[in-house]
């Protein structure tokens, strides 16, 4: 069985694609921001061990986006000790010599912040630092309007499902309620620090809240939700004892914080018995969630004040002071910190990281029966779940392979052995950030090509690469039922 799709995959060559951007334009800014945190956190420090490996690492990074910059061949990544550097190294090989403008772009990207990784893990006083993580807490602060407006929801909504706990609900009522909880997890992936490198705070907010989600509806391309609710429904009514869901995670920050609302509601409702979410292991993407993300975002909510009121340096030097938290956003702040600090403390809200979400390649290596022991764990887990929640583009775009697919192609096709007969149920839950589509009706592709920015007569698929503008974004959700 093969474990790649054997068609071809988007590449940093293809002049028509948005990996062609991504390499050029993207990656140097990206490493320039990393290069700048490292270098301000090393100003900071008194240890002159660490100082001179901030140093070291700075040059190395800097070093890193030459090579990008100027299309140098890709070297083999140095062993840091982890054993995903012998998968890395030998696809690598596999592929020849490839540059870093003309390359698989899944695999060259997932390299990319690997390769990142080394640096700091080859290092003795930066193994466990995230480059990211300022601009990820930084962001999360950004969201206040659409954090408070959700809390406020979130709270009333919480309490009159506990309230009403023992009244019939009609199943109408029921359904309506989980779509919007899964529509405002899917729109929280409007934040993805990895595209949005120079949006402004008032751009951030216009991805987010009610408003912005209603005027999205129409941009939903593919939505199997009922199957999703059918599915969870029925293993509830079967009285079935363990329902667990999974979540693979994305973005950090604000979208971490509708996922929480995403699994709090399925456990209050009683949709499910446990939820686990799924973390990455290094820094990744820019904003992908790691564990001490989730510990960010819970003391952010349990210490409200300081964190929305006190002023950045940037605000410092505008003038502006930060607008007070009201007495009703405190307190309904401290209800998500207390509801989701329970849930955890009680184990009904897991939090786990695999080496395997890091790794170069599809998501079909997950089946693979040669795959290490730590995988097939992990696959086994899988299995046991009612639902496995694939969030955000990436995740969507290794569940496809990156391949260049006709977009009519079926989901189920299109994950290869994750389809029927895999034995796990897969939501993804995405918006779409990169030319690689499926499941799409016959016709919709070029519909969308020919409005206004689509990509038209160039022979690129434009519609889907747009994250600045909600009115041009299109999502997907899509459910592959379990055989």
């Amino acid at each position: 069985m093969e474990f790649e799709p054997m068609i071809p995959t988007s590449s940093t060559g293809d002049k028509t694609s948005f990996a062609y951007e991504t390499a050029r334009k993207r990656w140097p800014i990206i490493i320039t921001q990393a290069i700048d945190d490292v270098y301000r956190t090393t100003g900071q420090t008194d240890d002159a061990a660490k100082r001179e490996e901030g140093k070291k690492i700075v040059n190395d990074l800097a070093t890193l986006k030459y090579e990008v910059q100027h299309n140098r061949a890709l070297p083999p990544i140095p062993d840091d000790g982890v054993s995903d550097v012998a998968t890395y190294n030998q696809i690598l090989e596999s592929l020849g010599k490839p540059t870093w403008l003309n390359v698989s772009w899944l695999f060259s990207e997932c390299y990319l912040y690997r390769r990142i990784s080394t640096f700091f893990k080859l290092s003795n006083h930066w193994k466990n630092y995230d480059i990211f993580a300022r601009q990820k807490i930084k962001t999360f602060r950004s969201s206040r309007p659409a954090v408070l407006e959700l809390a406020a929801r979130y709270k009333d909504l919480i309490t009159q499902l506990r309230a009403h706990s023992t009244e019939p609900v009609s199943e109408e009522a029921d359904k309506l309620l989980f779509t919007e909880m899964c529509e405002i997890c899917l729109w929280g992936n409007a934040t993805d620090l990895s595209l949005l490198t120079s949006l402004s705070y008032e751009d951030i907010q216009k991805l987010q809240g009610s408003e912005a989600r209603k005027k999205s509806e129409a941009n939903i391309l593919v939505n199997d939700l009922e199957a999703v609710y059918t599915q969870l429904k029925e293993a509830k009514k079967a009285g079935k004892k363990e329902r667990v869901v999974d979540i693979v995670l994305d973005n950090a920050g604000f979208e971490l914080y509708v996922d929480l609302i995403l699994a709090g509601y399925l456990l209050t409702a009683g949709l499910a018995t446990r939820v686990t979410l799924h973390a990455k292991s290094i820094p990744w993407f820019v904003s992908d969630v790691l564990p001490n993300d989730f510990g960010a975002l819970l003391n952010a909510l349990a210490a409200p004040v300081p964190f929305f009121e006190t002023a950045t340096e940037e605000e410092e030097l505008q003038g502006k002071v930060p607008e007070k938290l009201s007495d009703k956003e405190k307190e309904e702040l401290a209800f998500l910190f207390q509801e989701w600090s329970m849930l955890h403390a009680e184990g009904t809200l897991g939090l786990r990281a695999n080496r395997f979400w890091t790794g170069p390649g599809s998501f079909w290596r997950l089946v693979d029966p040669n795959a290490g022991e730590q995988t097939k764990e992990l696959a086994e887990d899988l299995r046991t779940s009612e639902l496995v929640v694939f969030k955000g583009d990436l995740n969507y775009r290794k569940l496809v392979g990156d391949g260049e697919w006709d977009p009519t192609t079926p989901f189920t096709e299109a994950i290869g052995p994750l389809g029927p007969g895999s034995g796990i149920n897969i939501l993804a839950l995405r918006t779409c950030k990169a030319d690689v589509v499926v499941g799409l009706r016959k016709g919709l592709d070029e519909e969308l090509r020919a409005k206004e920015g689509g990509g038209g007569d160039s022979g690129s698929r434009k519609w889907a690469w747009n994250a600045r503008n909600q009115d041009k974004r299109f999502s997907s959700l899509i459910f592959n039922t379990r055989c």
